[in-house]
């Protein structure tokens, strides 16, 4: 497979040529002179997303996750992790216990809950929200686990620290009514990641900070819904402005009724209706969200006006870094992995490239 005269887009630059694809690594890449239409991109990267076009993790079989990932693929997303909602333990054990094994685009799961704080529960279902002390998660943390969301001033945040850094996972925070010196205390213990930014956190004061100020003035990452309804476009541009892109991760966060009509779909046991493409609980508490990636992709474009290569960083490269995954570094470069989404200038998805093989085209 060969992309002649792309405008090829790493995260470290921009620049046009030409690349020679052969057995699902990119094989050649040959630079030239000259402007091009098209955008060649490294392959999308969602790393919270409970469901999409009806497909709920939460009531997923091992076939749910592989139809997941073909229909994935017709949104630029070659690397996913579908989220789970608070539940109690035996069922997010049965859950995982059933999904393998994996679409090789499903690179594990991120557990949203249940170690969160019910005062900030959001659309997550509170009889299943409770602290991790106490609990045996020996088994749960067997399957492939790479993000849990929790909150730190919940009892037993410390030693699921300690397991999570012990299995290589991710612990992110969020669902948190944490002041600024807990954020702090935490980030001086390793944690480095903030869920869906700055949703569900205490929010910024002139006296207290709070989370949400911990996020922007401490060196956290973040991850962010980036649909004009979690986030205003004049936040998103000032978290951008202050952070930069090498700190965020674009998610959709999306529920079923993601790529579906609008009407009424399930959460976490939970009702949600969906009307405008805002999906809310019947108290009107937004409930994820019916985003998909191209559109997050273009609307971070035009809230921040970033360069592509930080597009690069903000759609793919920031998320596969902070999942150390050594096989798609969300590079283009020769000998890497050929997982890539062509784009037209107006960024709307014409091919989706995964593994060297062309999965998805809009023509």
């Amino acid at each position: 497979m060969i992309f002649e005269n792309v405008e090829i887009i790493d995260p470290e630059g921009a620049y046009t040529g030409t690349v020679e694809i052969e057995r699902g690594r990119i094989a050649r890449i040959i630079p030239k002179e000259g402007t091009s239409k098209y955008l060649l991109m490294p392959g999308f990267v969602d790393i919270h997303t409970h469901a999409h076009k009806g497909i709920d993790v939460m009531h997923a079989g091992n076939k749910d996750l592989w139809r997941w990932a073909e229909a994935n693929f017709e949104q630029g997303v070659t690397t996913f992790l579908p989220t789970t909602v608070s539940a109690p333990i035996e069922v997010l054990e049965n859950l995982l216990a059933s999904s393998g094994p994996l679409p090789p685009s499903v690179a594990g799961f991120h557990l949203e809950g249940p170690f969160i704080n019910p005062t900030k529960k959001g659309a997550q279902n509170g009889q299943f929200i409770f602290p991790s002390a106490g609990k045996d998660l020996r088994r749960l943390l067997e399957y492939p686990v790479r993000i849990i969301t929790a909150a730190p001033e919940i009892d037993g945040f410390e030693g699921l620290c300690a397991r999570c850094c012990e299995k290589g996972i991710v612990l992110s925070i969020g669902h948190t009514s944490a002041d600024y010196w807990t954020m702090q205390e935490a980030f001086q213990t390793g944690v480095r990641r903030i869920t869906h930014f700055p949703n569900a956190l205490t929010p910024l004061a002139h006296r207290e900070i709070g989370a949400t100020g911990a996020g922007l003035y401490l060196d956290f990452d973040i991850e962010m819904i980036v649909d004009g309804i979690h986030t205003s476009p004049e936040f998103v541009d000032l978290v951008y402005r202050i952070k930069g892109a090498d700190h965020i991760s674009l998610i959709t966060d999306s529920i079923a009724a993601a790529g579906m009509h609008e009407g009424e779909y399930e959460l976490g046991g939970l009702p949600v209706f969906v009307n405008g493409g805002k999906a809310v609980l019947a108290d009107g508490t937004l409930a994820g969200s019916t985003l998909l990636f191209p559109q997050a992709v273009r609307n971070f474009v035009r809230f921040t006006g970033c360069s592509l290569p930080e597009l690069a960083k903000v759609s793919s490269y920031n998320a596969l870094k902070a999942l150390k995954d050594e096989g798609c570094t969300g590079k283009i470069r020769e000998g890497y992995r050929a997982n890539l989404v062509l784009l037209d200038r107006e960024m709307n998805l014409l091919q989706t490239i995964f593994e060297g093989d062309r999965v998805y085209t809009s023509e």
